[in-house]
């Protein structure tokens, strides 16, 4: 576990000094935009899309885009070209990027590709945005951000979803200040993951379903990935509040063999479930008991 806190450490700390700065001021008077969107018109693009497009490839020094608010019905991907991105907006309820899409739509769709927002670029960094998928519980697995990215961090962001809400793909990530929502594993994947100082909010699933916070997917036991949650709270949304005990409500369960999860020095809603985390039940039916790590 002391290798996955310290993959989260080198995540904060081998950011530059600037980008600390950038990332720790609450306002964001001291961001000078590259490139501004703006919805209105009142910006040099409309769109993110024709703003990810006209960043320079592969740079060293960090592009900064400014969007301002304004809900953007846009699917971004930023692709393994686009390096050392930096985004920000009006704040997380302000400048909103959503999408729909969900597995049961049809069509072949696989749970990564429902993503409506895709890091895939090294070193990106999102402040004072927020990343939806609407798409309800009723279309399981709908991802609204996908993260593949090294290095990457988010600030003060808001994701919001149901089932499988963020997709902490690979290589290592970290979130801050930031408030995260969903049902079904709706923190996932096999990445190094650090998210401190956050709110986490459980939603009400459909009727026969019941919640749970994270699925950490580490195949092999010489990777050091895993998914810690610092300094946190996790609550129930309203909707689900006078409910809270009739959906069973855990922690977290092993969606890969050497699953690995840690949430210290947090505060636990009354609702989760005495017991905290439950099997996953794959195809295999082998529930990783005896080469899971969980704590808490």
């Amino acid at each position: 576990m002391k290798e996955i806190m310290q993959k989260g450490i080198i995540v904060a700390s081998e950011l530059t000094t600037k980008d600390r700065q950038l990332l720790t001021r609450i306002d964001n008077s001291n961001l000078k935009p590259n490139a501004i969107v703006a919805k209105d018109g009142n910006g040099q693009f409309n769109t993110i899309g024709a703003a990810l497009v006209a960043a320079p490839k592969k740079s060293n020094v960090r592009h900064v885009i400014y969007i301002k608010a304004g809900i953007y019905n846009e699917y971004i991907t930023i692709d393994k070209q686009y390096t050392n991105i930096l985004m920000y907006g009006d704040g997380p309820r302000k400048t909103i990027v959503t999408g729909r899409k969900g597995v049961k739509d049809g069509g072949g769709i696989t749970t990564w590709q429902t993503a409506t927002f895709s890091a895939i670029g090294n070193g990106f960094i999102a402040k004072s945005m927020g990343f939806q998928n609407t798409a309800g519980p009723e279309k399981h697995q709908a991802v609204a951000l996908r993260i593949q990215s090294d290095k990457s961090a988010f600030f003060n962001c808001r994701i919001d979803a149901y089932q499988d809400t963020l997709y902490n793909q690979v290589n290592r990530q970290f979130f801050r200040n930031c408030v995260i929502s969903g049902t079904i594993d709706f923190i996932f994947g096999d990445s190094s993951t650090v998210i401190q100082n956050s709110l986490i909010i459980v939603r009400r699933p459909m009727d026969n379903q019941f919640n749970t916070v994270t699925a950490q997917g580490k195949d092999y036991i010489d990777e050091n990935t895993g998914i810690v949650i610092q300094n946190c709270k996790i609550v129930p949304e309203n909707k689900l509040f006078s409910d809270r005990f009739k959906f069973a409500t855990y922690l977290g369960r092993p969606w890969k063999k050497f699953s690995t999860t840690v949430i210290m020095e947090s505060k636990l809603g009354d609702f989760i479930r005495p017991e905290g985390w439950i099997s996953f039940e794959g195809p295999d039916k082998n529930n990783y008991e005896e080469t899971l790590y969980y704590a808490e």
